[in-house]
């Protein structure tokens, strides 16, 4: 019975240790990839529920360079996502939240490329802290 069990974990310690084929690796990247992309989603989400929820003047851009840097830092996935999803979040393409921000909510071209600028620092790894406005609640 011994032996069974010497042999059970000399095997068990061989399989663990020997080299994966390449399907079975890439399997677990892709796997990792989707995981991380979530995770990402789930960071633009909960920086987009914060920006809604705190309703502070001027902290949109720090909200999106948080979002973005915590997407991001997540590994490849992260920061596909980041670059995948737009704000808002049910306006996917970057010409119907411009005519959306004109049109309907009053903030025009120039807000837009702000916006875009903080994502784009966030999603390289800038500090968010950069758009952090004066007064914002230490909770965010």
């Amino acid at each position: 019975m011994r032996l069974w069990i010497c042999i059970a974990l000399l095997c068990t310690v061989l399989c663990a240790s020997a080299e994966r084929p390449a399907i079975v690796q890439g399997i677990i990247r892709a796997g990792q990839f989707v995981r991380d992309a979530a995770g990402g989603a789930k960071d633009m989400y909960r920086a987009y529920k914060d920006m809604r929820e705190a309703n502070y003047k001027g902290a949109d851009k720090y909200f999106h360079a948080r979002g973005n840097y915590d997407a991001a830092r997540r590994g490849p996935g992260g920061a596909w996502a980041a670059r995948v999803i737009r704000w808002p979040f049910l306006l996917p393409h970057s010409d119907a939240r411009e005519h959306w921000q004109s049109g309907v909510s009053g903030r025009g071209a120039e807000d837009t490329r702000a916006d875009q600028e903080a994502n784009a620092w966030g999603r390289s790894g800038g500090d968010p802290n950069r758009y952090r406005p004066k007064g914002l609640p230490r909770k965010y």
